[in-house]
């Protein structure tokens, strides 16, 4: 079997035809020399009728730089590149960003196939592989798949089974804001002509905090402006008022969620209240995330405040029905992101 020349970079390449000549001209049969490094027969004459036309110099030998076209990749080396990228992301191979570029990929094939494409080849290529330029969901990089792995295994089951013990409620618990000139969905316009929306002229704003349970159970409060220690112990006097049953509170890392006049206030209550942390970066396990989506799809974005409505009014309609409707509340539990939560 003869050996392919190209399949050599070019340096061994001029090795192997510099001591190949010099072994004929130290008298040895150049079909034996040839042979001996497989490659054709004929290899051997062309290289010997190079030097002859160079003086007999072995420096005709020498490789020159590439011309043409640069070598691309093979069928099973692009069947690779999907691998790499189908499900994957960059970090998982030592890159510090976390969202596949052309130059990402290109980087990638010159370290592991030593070929280096125009970002033009690279999206060619990424294109023949079925691949598409897609805005990712906005998970932050710092999401640890094995912190939520644990709340979804070991840590919520276990909060499930303390509640029990305690005859406790556990609720979800979010924050939200709204504001009177924001607009949310799709509307219908002529191809090609995207359709330009005034937005409401007045600019009010309000928050909310909500909280849900699997039993259809809601409770919510307006209030203005961000959220702060103070305000969210304010809120939890508020939701506890009146409650006889322990309560498990389950809510995200805010800051607000953690000051110090939180910690004190949940310790002054002696196990009536227990606040668990969700997992950084990771909004989509908390099912009252569903509660402001709905809203906002549903509400205030698709019927504008009316003369002499306020914002807050409208908000506190709409989470009052939401209330009304155990079943919808129940619903929101039923997500795929929120899979886990089967104590329903």
């Amino acid at each position: 079997m003869t050996r392919d020349g190209r399949s050599l970079d070019h340096r061994t390449l001029e090795t192997i035809r510099t001591m190949a000549v010099t072994r004929v001209r130290e008298g040895e049969r150049p079909s034996v020399v040839i042979a001996s490094y497989g490659f054709h027969r004929c290899t051997i004459y062309r290289w010997l009728k190079t030097t002859r036309r160079r003086g007999h110099s072995l420096t005709a030998l020498a490789s020159r730089p590439a011309t043409g076209r640069p070598r691309t990749l093979t069928a099973a080396q692009e069947r690779q590149v999907f691998r790499w990228i189908n499900g994957k992301n960059p970090t998982q191979y030592g890159f510090d960003f976390g969202l596949w570029t052309r130059q990402i990929v290109r980087d990638l094939i010159a370290q592991r196939f030593g070929v280096r494409l125009s970002l033009a080849s690279i999206g060619a290529l990424l294109a023949r592989q079925g691949l598409t330029p897609q805005k990712p969901l906005q998970r932050a990089y710092q999401r640890d798949p094995a912190a939520i792995a644990r709340w979804q295994r070991t840590t919520y089951p276990a909060i499930v089974r303390q509640a029990k013990r305690e005859q406790a409620e556990i609720y979800f618990w979010d924050e939200s804001g709204f504001r009177a000139d924001t607009v949310h969905g799709a509307t219908w316009g002529a191809k090609g002509q995207t359709p330009v929306v005034k937005v409401p002229g007045q600019r009010q704003r309000i928050s909310a905090a909500s909280a849900i349970t699997t039993k259809g159970a809601f409770w919510f409060a307006t209030y203005p402006g961000g959220l702060t220690g103070e305000r969210f112990v304010a809120l939890l006097r508020r939701m506890l008022r009146g409650r006889r049953k322990p309560l498990h509170l389950i809510l995200d890392g805010l800051p607000a969620h953690k000051t110090k006049a939180v910690t004190q206030y949940v310790a002054a209550l002696e196990g009536k209240l227990t606040l668990h942390v969700l997992p950084g970066y990771a909004p989509d396990l908390n099912p009252d995330e569903l509660v402001w989506s709905y809203a906002k799809r549903t509400g205030t974005a698709r019927r504008p405040l009316r003369k002499g409505e306020t914002l807050e009014a409208q908000v506190t309609q709409q989470l009052t029905e939401i209330g009304r409707r155990p079943a919808l509340v129940r619903s929101f539990f039923k997500h795929p992101s929120v899979a886990y939560i089967t104590d329903l």
